[in-house]
């Protein structure tokens, strides 16, 4: 019995020790990175050494444009004289007008009156502890993805929350924190709504789209029909994995692995709704039912104002061309009517002060903007976007895998970056410019590329310690298991990582191959060149 009992824990330790070199191995290369300010501006410099380089030495493809015949794309140098005369002109107005800067601004308005107000967080509060016992593990799952409209509250609020709530039910904490940090995570970009994320992607996939199509415009529902349905997939898989896979995996729970120097700081509050924050709830939720009605007379009936003036459709109507402003709009009010029931706000100066505050949170991602957008601008004005695209696009009808199958491998291939550069909008910046207009080239379009991104960007979430709050979720964790490591606590999230990816990869080939459902409102799956 003894020497068993060795042997297995020999095993385990060899194992221990194999995915933590394993890890070890990603965060080193993941450190190797510089901060994604740092990075832009150095791509953005990269992109002006390469393009005097290339141009030297005659770099050029064959424009494969109907009409086009003939032409070839050359690279054009910004070390030349009209390079830097465009740079010094354009400086600005690359910034101004980059697609993703502006429509982010104004959604993450309405979205930081609801979240100061206290409506976000009291609608979380109200979906977990509200559940039964029963229910608790999907509507955990359930919410984390809900969650992530307003980022960082998931993480906050709601994964420490989960672990106390599963504490309290006699489960394993461990397991809660695990199914909330899923949900919030690796389900990110999922949701019912749309949230800032949308139209944050949509913009860089819009200026990627244009390096090919000038007149190509991504909205920020382009994923809204695939993102509801991944909602529930998301939910039903993470509460599987949960009570499957982690909760035995984890066993009973023993309280003197607690560190016994926690105290609770009252961040996190087990309390129940009190009666002014369910009537606040209800009454932004009639406050919403009365704002989505209001909003459906303008675009469900044939003379609906915001339909398309000139084809009578929905399709490229001011309704989808302004769907942030509605973001703000049923984010901002609502907040603002809980947060006045309940005496959070009670005055215009609190919503403006709410407004500021959340504005004042998105200094390093303006930052981040100005040089993500000088590296687009500068790929794009070189035609280095355009000569990788065709070429990449020649390669792939060489090898034969212009097919569905080439789905899977661009998604693996964001998985796989996402375990070093971890923030979505920093990956989507540097491989929007690449692949959507060489998967473009072979007949897909934009919208469909933007999806299968999202899902790679979202799945190796939970697993690389390069996400920006796995270190206080490994914070949390260690609350309830003090001596908690990175490779323990990634051990225990991978399961997630590998059937999420499994299972959204399905649904993504049954949604739009088998099913031929558009993935989101008006957005096309396939790409004619021709036309």
């Amino acid at each position: 019995m003894a020497a068993a009992e060795n042997k297995q824990n020999n095993n385990g330790t060899g194992q221990r020790g194999w995915f933590t070199r394993f890890l070890d191995t990603v965060e080193w290369l993941g450190n190797l990175l510089p901060h994604p300010v740092t990075l832009f501006a150095l791509f953005a410099l990269l992109v002006v050494v390469a393009s005097g380089i290339a141009a030297f030495f005659g770099v050029s493809a064959a424009d494969p444009r109907p009409g086009q015949e003939g032409v070839i794309i050359t690279v054009n140098s910004l070390l030349s004289g009209d390079g830097i005369r465009w740079m010094v002109s354009n400086l600005v107005t690359n910034f101004t007008g980059f697609a993703p800067l502006g429509t982010v601004l104004v959604a993450i308005l309405g979205v930081g009156v609801a979240e100061r107000s206290g409506m976000l967080s009291a609608l979380m509060r109200g979906m977990v502890m509200g559940a039964s016992p029963r229910m608790v593990t999907i509507v955990v799952v359930f919410a984390g993805v809900i969650s992530n409209t307003a980022s960082e509250l998931g993480y906050v609020v709601l994964v420490p929350l989960a672990a106390m709530i599963f504490h309290s039910l006699g489960r394993h904490p461990l397991a809660g924190l695990a199914a909330a940090f899923a949900g919030v995570s690796a389900g990110y970009s999922a949701n019912l709504f749309i949230g800032t994320v949308d139209p944050l992607l949509a913009g860089f996939t819009t200026e990627a789209a244009q390096l090919l199509d000038a007149d190509y415009i991504v909205g920020p529902e382009a994923n809204w029909f695939f993102m509801i349905a991944s909602t529930f997939l998301i939910a039903a898989l993470g509460a599987f994995v949960t009570e499957k896979i982690v909760e035995p995996k984890l066993g009973k729970y023993n309280a003197a692995e607690a560190d016994p120097d926690y105290e609770d700081d009252g961040s996190v509050k087990m309390e129940k709704l009190s009666k002014q924050e369910k009537l606040g709830l209800k009454l932004a939720g009639l406050t919403f039912l009365s704002l989505a009605a209001l909003l459906a007379l303008t675009i469900v009936p044939e003379w609906g104002v915001l339909r398309n003036q000139e084809t009578g459709g929905v399709a490229r109507s001011p309704f989808l061309n302004g769907i942030v402003v509605y973001i703000f709009i049923t984010f901002a009010i609502p907040g603002y009517v809980y947060g006045y029931v309940t005496r959070t706000m009670r005055s215009d100066v609190d919503v403006i002060h709410a407004m500021s505050k959340t504005m004042s949170s998105m200094g390093l991602y303006i930052v981040l903007v100005f040089f993500a957008a000088q590296f687009v601008a500068f790929f794009g004005w070189t035609n280095f976007g355009t000569i990788m695209a065709v070429k990449g696009a020649a390669f792939l009808e060489a090898i034969n895998l212009t097919g569905p199958m080439v789905f899977v491998f661009f998604i693996l291939m964001c998985a796989f970056v996402n375990l070093m550069l971890g923030s979505a909008s920093a990956q989507w910046a540097i491989t929007a410019p690449i692949f959507v207009p060489m998967l473009m080239l072979i007949g897909y379009a934009p919208e469909l590329v933007q999806a299968a991104y999202r899902i790679g960007d979202s799945v190796t979430n939970i697993i690389t310690p390069m996400m920006s709050y796995f270190g206080l979720i490994l914070a949390v964790a260690a609350r309830y298991k003090k001596d908690i490591g990175i490779g323990t606590l990634i051990s225990v999230m991978l399961p997630y990582t590998i059937v999420f990816f499994v299972g959204w990869v399905t649904l993504f080939y049954i949604w739009v191959f088998a099913l031929g459902m558009p993935v989101g409102p008006g957005a096309a799956t396939y790409y004619d060149l021709a036309g």
